[in-house]
């Protein structure tokens, strides 16, 4: 089975949310949710990470074109990774069915098409 569609998610510190998005968006993503959380790291994996874990966080779930995921993933690690204020982590899962999205897709302005009306 071949997904036409992945659903990035990328857990920052509170208040990042829309730096993620603008990162997002820069490479052809339409809009994304975003729902509050809280981190429940302990000791041991801030000093494996090296970071000071917040726990008010910020989830945000982005719906995609599958040949943009890459882009849009090396954007966020750039924008919010974890060597950055946010301390964000990003990941994708497939989509295996999506209803709600336009049938026309239309060029963004970075050449890529957009098939989600999001």
């Amino acid at each position: 089975m071949e997904f036409t569609h992945e659903c990035i998610v990328c857990i920052v510190n509170a208040g990042f949310s829309e730096a993620v998005m603008d990162a997002a968006k820069e490479f052809g993503a339409c809009g994304g949710t975003v729902v509050h959380a809280r981190g429940t790291a302990n000791q041991e994996a801030e000093k494996f990470f090296g970071i000071t874990v917040q726990p008010e966080k910020e989830m945000v779930l982005i719906l995609v074109p599958s040949e943009i995921k890459e882009d849009i993933l090396h954007a966020l690690y750039r924008a919010v990774g974890l060597k950055t204020p946010g301390q964000g982590i990003a990941f994708s899962l497939p989509v295996d069915g999506v209803v709600g999205l336009t049938e026309n897709p239309t060029k963004l302005p970075n050449g890529t098409k957009n098939t989600s009306d999001q």
